[in-house]
């Protein structure tokens, strides 16, 4: 994973395709399994974050074919 700082409060992050799975199936537990002392607005606010990242993810491009067969 890389992190880079575009302005004060905007960063850019550059993932394998494995470590954003892990970060996000780990935010999809939360939602679903959150203990009773997260506050509502921060599983709303996690929610919205999936629903935008789902949204995204339905948007990419197949990727093209590797290799050669």
């Amino acid at each position: 994973m890389q992190l880079e700082r575009v302005r004060p409060t905007v960063l850019r992050a550059t993932f394998h395709a494995y470590e954003l799975a892990a970060l996000t199936a780990a935010a999809r537990y939360v939602v679903e399994a959150a203990p009773p002392d997260i506050p509502a607005e921060s599983l709303q606010q996690l929610e919205q974050l999936l629903a935008a990242y789902d949204d995204q993810v339905r948007n990419l491009p197949n990727p093209a074919p590797q290799g050669g067969a």
